[in-house]
């Protein structure tokens, strides 16, 4: 097993190459070949074990351990499905030079383009670099990195290990929210939906500027337009410091596959980008995770620095494989959310339909809170309401998906009459959709 585990890439000590693996074969069929012409096995045998001690002067030069040192350049946070460089620094000491090849420890996990190939001239540094993605997220340990040299004749090679001590934190993509810090209006119109303009006087007032075509007649300031001579017109904003609750199920339905990922996945992008767009206009944002229990409860603040405190706290959540409690989350949230505030819940609304107890604790929260629930459809259901059957199995399916779309509607109908709102939006259109109807609810002064 000691053997093995060298011949593994796991352990120290020196190996053949494959070149010397073939010559050796190549010429020991050779010599095989000539015993039949009458050379003696006593001689083919002595011509082996010779060839075999002058390849161990390649041994002289390979570097030493002690001459290597290799360190890694790696981030310590890494996003959810990109790509980053890796940076392995090879410095070389010895008189030598040589060829290396490694295998790092990062987790399985992770896109592995090993082992890596590289060279290192005599006392030089070089830096080798790596692509890698990481497809789940949560917080992983890397702890040693694998490496095996030769010298330029290539006949034995050494490994050994190095233990370079890592911590790495995959979070979620942060793409849809750097899209939206960078440019709100753009990045919804990219996503196909505007900001819309907010009611006529709502707000706080913000400043006095120029009449511009479009804008509304009744907002003129027809004081500093005698004074100015010129057309001005006030300018008001949203109402600051209003308070965001984010929920954030992740129970058993959340851990539907998507084309990219899964339904989990793409309610932390949205909630984290729902809770930039709310912090970055003066709001409180409060996060709430849950499935049968409540999981992670981050308190309300305000400021661009909080956002990192909401990332850090939920980056490492996953399916749970167990049935939401509704009831125990809204009834948690009924004891420390005590100011109105917005509660914006990402679920699966077809399983919170069933939850019909659910129903008495969100008329009591309704009271003084506003509630939206945003889902993401399913695309499935909607393509077999689409689909035109051509014979019975398939007639039959369409019927069933009809049926279940009917009762959705009629459901959802229902629970809006009591106030509570709910929408459903395709996967990669769910974070534009929530931040539109966060804008649309702050514009209007529903809050």
């Amino acid at each position: 097993m000691s053997w093995w585990e060298r011949f593994l890439f796991r352990d120290r000590g020196i190996i053949p190459t494959k070149k010397l693996v073939l010559f050796m074969l190549a010429f020991s069929g050779f010599l095989f070949i000539t015993a039949f012409l009458g050379v003696s096995w006593t001689f083919i045998f002595i011509i082996n074990v010779v060839v075999f001690l002058v390849s161990l002067i390649d041994l002289a030069y390979i570097p030493k351990r002690k001459d290597l040192h290799v360190e890694r350049i790696i981030p310590s946070e890494l996003e959810r499905g990109l790509a980053y460089d890796v940076k392995v620094v090879v410095k070389n000491d010895s008189d030598h030079s040589m060829n290396y090849r490694f295998i790092d420890g990062i987790p399985q996990s992770f896109m592995r383009p090993f082992p890596f190939i590289g060279a290192a001239k005599a006392m030089s540094q070089e830096e080798a670099t790596y692509e890698t993605k990481a497809p789940v997220r949560g917080k992983y340990e890397i702890n040693k990195l694998y490496f095996r040299y030769s010298s330029g004749f290539g006949l034995w090679e050494k490994q050994t290990s190095f233990h370079l001590e890592e911590t790495v934190k995959v979070i979620p993509d942060l793409s849809s929210v750097k899209d939206y810090l960078k440019n709100a209006q753009q990045y919804l119109l990219h996503e196909g939906v505007k900001i819309r303009k907010q009611n006529s006087g709502v707000g706080e007032f913000a400043k006095v500027r120029n009449y511009v075509v479009g804008d509304d007649p009744r907002k003129i300031n027809w004081r500093q337009t005698a004074k100015l001579q010129e057309v001005m017109t006030n300018e008001y904003e949203p109402e600051r410091g209003k308070y965001i609750t984010i929920l954030v199920d992740c129970g058993r339905m959340m851990g539907a596959e998507l084309k990219e990922s899964n339904r989990l996945e793409k309610a932390l992008e949205a909630a984290l980008t729902v809770t930039a767009a709310a912090l970055k206009n003066g709001d409180y944002v409060s996060v709430v995770a849950f499935s049968k229990e409540v999981k992670v409860y981050v308190p309300p603040a305000k400021g661009m620095d909080h956002l990192q405190t909401i990332l850090q706290a939920i980056y490492h959540l996953q399916v749970d494989p167990v049935e939401s409690n509704y009831g125990a989350v809204l009834n948690y949230l009924q004891s420390v959310q005590n100011k109105r505030s917005l509660l914006l819940l990402f679920s699966d609304i077809q399983t919170f339909l069933y939850e019909d107890s659910t129903l008495a604790y969100l008329q009591r929260l309704r009271k003084r809170h506003m509630f939206l629930m945003i889902g993401i459809e399913d695309e499935m259901l909607r393509e077999k309401v689409k689909s035109a059957p051509d014979e019975v199995r398939s007639a039959m399916v369409k019927s069933i998906a009809q049926q279940q779309l009917l009762f959705i509607m009629r459901e959802k109908n229902r629970w809006q009459k009591q106030g509570l709102h709910m929408l459903e939006a395709k996967g990669e259109k769910l974070a534009s959709t929530a931040v539109s109807h966060y804008i649309d609810t702050m514009n209007r002064g529903l809050l």
